[in-house]
This record gives C-alpha cells, structure tokens and sequence, in this order.
C-alpha cells in the first residue's frame, strides 16, 4: 500500500513538473510594436535633465530614439525585449565622453517610469536611475 501511495505521489510530481517544462517560452511575448507601444514618447531623468525621446519601435526591437543632455549624444545602439514580465530597453551611447555609456531599463507601467541602471563608461561606475513621461 505505501509503495503505491509513493507511486501515487511520483506520478503526481512528475505531471505537475512536466506541465511547467516550457512555460518561460511560452510567457515570452513575441516581439511587436504593440508590446511597446508604452515606450514610444519623451522621458526625462529629473536628476540631471536627460532626455531620451522615442519614436518609434520596429517589430524586431530596434528602437528609433534619440538622447539629449541637453544637446543631441550619439546613439550606438538602442533595441527593446518583452516577456509576460516586463519590457527592457538598452540604450548605449557613442560620443565624446559617453564611449559605451550605457543604460539598462524597464518600463514600470504604473508608475509610467523607465527605472533600472546607468553605466557611465569613462568612470567605470554604474548609478541607479529613473525617467518620467513628459506629457505632450
């Protein structure tokens, strides 16, 4: 009786992990405009006056954006991420002073906030930020 009731219980354990084998996959979301479409306008950073303004999203996560302090910075690369979680945005700029400077954020879609990390490249050392929508 005991070695069926383990039997049992195996059984059991093996379905509830096999039913679970698979899912991270399946929460993340394929990557389109409209799982971005909350990034698209103007945020600025309250602690310095940093503006990045996007305008656009393309279905295979690259990102039309521009960054400004107060004056336009080169953009090397900017692309976005999503899955069921969250939705990440990685901007890194090539300028002078700005060599790999780069920033790593998630869309807090109840605050309306881009929250995450700053890395300034030329110091080596990585802050902890956040952007606020500019409303139009």
């Amino acid at each position: 009786m005991k070695i069926l009731g383990l039997n049992l219980f195996l059984a059991a354990c093996l379905v509830a992990f096999s039913s679970g084998c698979g899912k991270a996959n399946e929460r993340e979301a394929p990557v389109g405009k409209s799982n971005f479409e909350g990034l698209i306008g103007r945020w600025v950073r309250p602690d310095g006056g940093y503006v990045i303004e996007i305008k656009g999203v393309e279905a295979k996560g690259t990102v039309d954006l521009s960054y400004f302090n107060p004056r336009p910075i080169n953009v090397g690369r900017a692309v976005v991420s999503s899955d069921a979680a969250q939705v990440s945005l990685t901007v890194e700029l090539r300028d002078v002073n700005y060599p790999g400077s780069t920033y790593r954020l998630t869309l807090n879609p109840d605050s309306d906030r881009l929250v995450g990390t700053y890395f300034q490249a030329v110091d080596k050392q990585t802050f902890e930020v956040f952007f606020e929508r500019v409303q139009p």
